[in-house]
């Protein structure tokens, strides 16, 4: 059979995750450092897991509502609402969704048809560009700049605005940048779209993890803003349960009911012990988060200063976990950086062009490891520059 086809060819044009690719690799190594996944090791709280444990020894393992346990979403209504001042209707504006990348999936599949033009700053998490190109969409890339800190600037922006554009995507904070976007910021964005009929998606998974005294704002905050913002957010990475695949999505009531209609007829419900669970994390885990966001500080700050003392800059991220370090003087590809570190040194970074063609020149390094984890990976990486240079 001729699979090329009879397959979907916007599929088949979708490259492979380049972070996948550096862990598959790691896979086949021994004694392998690796700084490649964006996965909290922080095991789930016990106060969570217990919850639910305790859903399944109660029997609760039937689907829920397409829309999320009622429970939960009167749960994420409060924690948005404390959060961040925003009221979001239990009953037609919060959806429980297999992650947070299921909703931002069925956010674009909701909005996007065919020629429709996606804005999405770059570097940033792989799945936009693909996941638009499948919708029918056509991507539009804003290359962001480590002198504006990987910001949109609202130059940026309204350079980038056609006739056809139907959809920004704020990806803030910045995976794998860390970089963040201020109040400031998102007014200056907002004065730009008021007047246009452009919907947003702010992709908020990492917005419990700030530093610097720098609280996360949502751009749904900024006035005239929410009623064209589909809010995602999840727990993996605020409280350290990826496995339990489970995020949410907000949004007005006339954009949620197309994005349930997509999700009933292709998943049904999320999983019903991760729901449960997530009640606990929302309304009873912000001890843990603190707990954790202070390790990750501390981590944040060694990996920084590792980087620079080595020689290679790396400007101070303010959100997620991940350091975004350039490596242009070693006058590598990020592509062949990363491989000659790994075949020589046992060290795993993911090359900053998996985030988008502007990473080039920068490596991608996650501080959710140990400090010892860390301290040795720069420890070789050093070596390794030192071997280079001759």
């Amino acid at each position: 059979m001729d699979y090329e086809k009879l397959l979907n060819p916007q599929i088949l044009s979708v490259k492979p995750s380049g972070i996948r690719k550096f862990f598959d690799l790691t896979e086949k190594m021994d004694n392998v450092i690796s700084l490649g996944v964006g996965e909290p090791d922080f095991p789930t709280p016990w106060h969570i897991r217990h919850a639910g444990i305790q859903s399944l020894e109660n029997s609760k393992t039937r689907y829920t509502s397409n829309w999320g346990l009622a429970k939960l979403r009167e749960s994420i209504s409060r924690y948005m609402n404390r959060k961040y001042s925003l009221s979001y209707s239990t009953d037609n504006e919060i959806i429980v969704t297999v992650g947070g990348s299921e909703a931002i999936d069925i956010a674009v599949r909701a909005i996007i048809e065919n020629g429709d033009e996606v804005i999405i700053p770059q570097p940033s998490y792989v799945c936009y560009e693909p996941i638009t190109r499948l919708a029918g969409g056509v991507p539009v890339i804003i290359e962001t700049k480590a002198e504006n800190e990987f910001k949109v600037t609202p130059e940026e922006l309204k350079e980038k605005i056609t006739d056809k554009t139907k959809l920004l995507i704020l990806p803030y904070p910045c995976n794998p940048t860390g970089a963040i976007m201020e109040r400031e910021d998102l007014e200056k964005l907002a004065e730009v779209l008021k007047d246009t009929n452009i919907f947003i998606l702010s992709d908020e998974i990492y917005s419990e993890l700030t530093f610097g005294g720098k609280k996360h704002v949502s751009i749904a905050q900024i006035e005239g803003m929410r009623e064209r913002t589909v809010v995602v957010n999840g727990f993996s990475k605020t409280f350290s349960m990826t496995g339990w695949r489970l995020g949410f999505a907000c949004a007005p009531d006339p954009i949620i009911r197309q994005m349930v209609k997509i999700h009933q007829f292709a998943i049904m419900s999320a999983p019903t012990t991760s729901q449960y669970a997530a009640i606990e994390a929302l309304d009873n885990g912000d001890n843990d988060v603190e707990q954790m966001l202070e390790e990750y500080d501390s981590r944040r700050r060694i990996m920084v200063a590792g980087f620079n003392k080595i020689g290679l800059t790396c400007r101070e991220p303010k959100g997620a976990f991940y350091a975004f370090p350039c490596i242009k003087s070693t006058g590598m590809t990020s592509d062949e950086f990363c491989e000659r570190l790994l075949e020589s040194k046992n060290v795993a970074l993911v090359p900053g062009t998996a985030f988008g063609d502007s990473g080039e020149g920068f490596v991608r390094a996650s501080y959710c490891y140990s400090v010892e984890h860390i301290k040795e990976a720069i420890s070789r990486t050093e070596e390794f520059l030192k071997e280079i240079k001759g």
